[in-house]
């Protein structure tokens, strides 16, 4: 497909333009079974460039760090002045157990570190992937914004972030982009995050468009995942939910079926419909499912489809959080306020 077809939208008010649909590279790092094949990855990645996805979502905890180098490789040879490149710091693994911090000095560290590892010297949106509920998040912006006085990054990101986390932040620098599940059936950030991101002029990429895959099979999806597959621990996932959520993909799939559509790209349609500020970034590692992606662009719904659609998954139609207890997402994103940080 043609890189014009793709199309470009604006993401926040600072500037940034992306493809209007972005590449998340999580997959290509395990998560998701077992790291694939680096020269498929290249080949990938460098696939979406040429057909118009220059938008490119990574994080130095995918891998970790190793998700950094292989994006670093791929944009050799002149792709990099196509990309728009976002990746995220927070999230850290210590002694097997996870943690987040928003220090200031881990900030330029990790800052530092992605640069190399991306072989860069600027990234274009570098996210706060996790929220640290020990630092005023005036203070990890703060060292953020020196970032981009500094060149190092182009514009700032916040990733599951609240409301409130949202509007502090964005008071001390313009935050331009906020990612979050967004999906047919992950849709709590209705409620407050995206009006607030409207009301700020803040872009709005949506991660896990299609369910972390439920929209592309439905159950069959999770019937064969290896041990090491994140989904696994996934509370939607479980047995006795996922009994319950098939129903969901399977009236997707009858609408698909009348439309004429696969039930991912009908999923990834229904994203594209919120708005020219919301830019998803579904995940693959397949060139064939990257195409079928792209196809979703052309996929055009009616305001009375896209209620039928949101009618399969309302009310109790999902069963089960979309994570496991204890990780950190915008429900427990509140920071302490500036005058406690110990630095202050």
């Amino acid at each position: 497909m043609a890189a014009g077809r793709v199309g470009r939208i604006k993401l926040g008010s600072q500037g940034l333009e992306v493809s209007a649909q972005g590449l998340g590279c999580l997959g290509m790092a395990g998560f998701y079974g077992p790291p694939k094949p680096e020269q498929d990855m290249i080949a990938l990645i460098q696939h979406a460039v040429h057909s118009g996805v220059t938008f490119l979502d990574t994080s130095d905890f995918y891998g970790p760090f190793t998700n950094e180098i292989l994006l670093g490789k791929a944009l050799k040879g002149g792709v990099r002045e196509r990309v728009e490149l976002a990746t995220k710091f927070g999230i850290i693994n210590a002694d097997g157990k996870r943690e987040v911090c928003g220090d200031p000095a881990y900030v330029r560290a990790s800052c530092e570190a992605s640069l190399k590892r991306l072989q860069l010297d600027c990234i274009d949106l570098y996210y706060q992937h996790r929220i640290d509920t020990r630092v005023p998040i005036e203070v990890t912006i703060g060292e953020l914004k020196k970032l981009v006085e500094e060149g190092k990054i182009k514009y700032i990101g916040l990733s599951e972030a609240s409301a409130s986390t949202i509007r502090r932040a964005h008071a001390v620098h313009p935050i331009t982009a906020v990612e979050l599940e967004w999906s047919l059936w992950a849709r709590d950030a209705e409620e407050e995050i995206i009006p607030t991101c409207r009301e700020l002029g803040i872009g709005i990429v949506a991660y896990s468009p299609l369910g972390r895959g439920f929209f592309t099979s439905g159950h069959k999806t999770f019937e064969n995942l290896s041990n090491d597959d994140f989904r696994k621990s996934l509370p939607r996932f479980q047995p006795e939910n996922l009994e319950h959520n098939k129903i969901v993909f399977e009236r997707v799939n009858e609408m698909a079926t009348r439309k004429g559509c696969t039930p991912s790209q009908l999923a990834l349609a229904w994203v594209h419909h919120q708005g020219k500020d919301v830019c998803p970034i579904p995940g693959t590692t397949k060139i064939e499912n990257f195409n079928q992606n792209i196809g979703a662009l052309s996929v055009k719904l009616t305001p009375e489809e896209m209620a039928e659609l949101e009618s399969f998954a309302s009310g109790d139609g999902v069963k089960g959080d979309r994570y496991e207890d204890g990780f950190a997402t915008w429900k427990t994103s509140e920071t302490p306020s500036p005058s406690s940080w110990k630095d202050a």
